[in-house]
């Protein structure tokens, strides 16, 4: 089967978020079971061209004439990348804007031509689709332009995150040159505005989105970020499909980011490696304290507004308690930053860099015993996943993807992997994290115990793609 996957970031070409991580271990993973899978992204100016060879060039038409653009080709892991070059891309310094905080004022007019140029590929490559898959807002149009341009190919629109919807004003409707179809519009009247991801959704064949209960939880008005209506519309063609882990990347036992290896029968290299970061950022080296790790961007959804904000201040209450230590790594809202510095400042049990790097996280994974992770949603989360698998138990809330990959220990002794929260709370986060210090003092077999079920837990990507399939095959046959 011919499959175009359609996303704005891939791994290991561009990344802003766990989207092209998903990109990049899910389509070699069908690859691997004799797909013919090929990823349609733009060619970003800091994109390292070796090794991409020419490919077509072709025009996509656009308010005021046409675009001239072209593609590059590789092939990596088994999976063909298709790169799209275009000056909206190519010179550019970031993929939605040149800081996180900073979107460019086109990127309506930026992907419009993306999803444009797409179906325009798939008509002139010489390679046809028998299904396009598209990832997120920015191939939001797509499923609109495949059904304008007479494809034959049936698609598959997948939410990563519906929050994020590319919404943009009416009048940005213009930019692509066409008239645009009413579904590809959210509100009414004067308050009508152009909606990418809606787009996606209504003419999509299919939706997916990434684990079985966030695709329960969107179709509330609670988590439906005001399209739960049309999401329960279209219920009978919603799937969840828990996201997989790339486990060549994440593997405790030959990581290639820090030295101190170990597996579920041998955790010497964990207790090394604990003990060495301990020392780096400043912590008591006591193995017997348990060493928490958050790593995530700082801000509200993360949890930070329950941990940081209100009347009931959680973490400093959390560090008074002075029974385990905690080290926070990551980027995010100034004020929260600035309040992490202040704390670190007052207690010698807490650590924090503003700073993120891959060698910095996957160190942190290993060393912790615990990951906090209390996200007020999150559709699957990954670093649940290389938690379990590093043998750090998550403490986390009970939503989205947490809720299907995280066993709660309390509830089941015997099975559990973590601790959970039912709802977000100072009080949950409090009982949660004293759940897990007292198991780590008082039940240190257990926790051997737990550790071991954590990390023989399969995450990979095997079950998911044969899912996807499953799913592709009844679109086509």
């Amino acid at each position: 089967m011919n499959i175009l996957m359609v996303s704005s970031e891939a791994v290991p070409f561009s990344k802003s978020g766990g989207l092209a991580d998903v990109l990049g271990s899910l389509s070699p993973a069908l690859a691997k079971r004799g797909e013919d899978v090929r990823i349609f992204m733009p060619m970003y100016s800091f994109i390292d061209r070796k090794g991409f060879r020419k490919d077509i060039s072709f025009s996509v038409p656009m308010l005021g004439g046409n675009e001239e653009v072209s593609t590059l080709h590789r092939k990596l892991n088994g999976v063909e990348y298709i790169g799209l070059e275009h000056p909206y891309f190519t010179q550019r310094a970031g993929i939605y804007g040149d800081t996180s905080f900073t979107p460019y004022p086109d990127n309506a007019e930026r992907f419009m031509l993306f999803a444009k140029a797409a179906v325009i590929w798939s008509k002139e490559s010489g390679w046809t689709p028998d299904v396009i898959h598209c990832h997120d807002w920015t191939a939001g149009f797509v499923p609109f332009y495949s059904k304008r341009n007479g494809l034959k190919a049936k698609t598959v629109f997948t939410i990563h995150n519906l929050a994020y919807q590319g919404d943009f004003s009416r009048f940005d409707a213009v930019l692509g040159g066409d008239r645009l179809s009413p579904e590809l519009f959210s509100g009414k009247e004067d308050g009508k505005r152009l909606n990418m991801l809606k787009g996606g959704l209504e003419l999509a064949d299919k939706i997916t989105t990434v684990s079985p209960t966030y695709a329960e939880e969107i179709q509330t008005e609670k988590y439906g970020c005001g399209l739960d209506s049309l999401l329960r519309e279209r219920k009978e063609d919603l799937y969840g499909i828990l996201n997989g882990m790339d486990t060549t990347e994440w593997n405790p036992r030959a990581d290639k980011l820090f030295p101190e290896h170990y597996s579920s029968r041998d955790l010497s290299g964990k207790h090394e490696l604990k003990k060495r970061v301990q020392e780096e950022y400043g912590l008591e080296v006591n193995p017997d304290r348990p060493l928490f790790a958050m790593i995530s961007r700082i801000a509200d959804q993360k949890g930070y507004a329950e941990l940081l904000g209100g009347n009931h201040p959680v973490l400093e209450e959390l560090l008074y308690q002075n029974t385990f230590q905690l080290l926070i790594i990551g980027t995010g809202d100034k004020h929260y930053e600035d309040k992490l510095l202040q704390l670190a400042k007052q207690h010698d049990n807490l650590a924090v860099k503003i700073a993120f790097s891959g060698i910095t996280a996957h160190e942190a994974e290993g060393a912790a015993d615990f990951f906090l992770m209390p996200s007020r949603y999150e559709p699957c989360g990954l670093n649940q996943m290389y938690s379990l698998h590093y043998g750090t138990l998550p403490v986390a809330h009970r939503t989205g993807g947490l809720a299907d990959t995280i066993i709660d220990i309390t509830e089941h002794p015997d099975t559990g992997t973590g601790f959970l929260m039912e709802n977000l709370s100072s009080e949950a986060i409090i009982d949660a994290v004293n759940r897990a210090v007292r198991y780590y003092t008082d039940e240190k077999d257990e926790m051997a115990k737990a550790i071991k079920r954590a990390m023989t837990t399969d995450l990979s990507w095997d079950k998911s793609a044969g899912e996807y399939i499953e799913l592709y095959n009844n679109l086509v046959k």
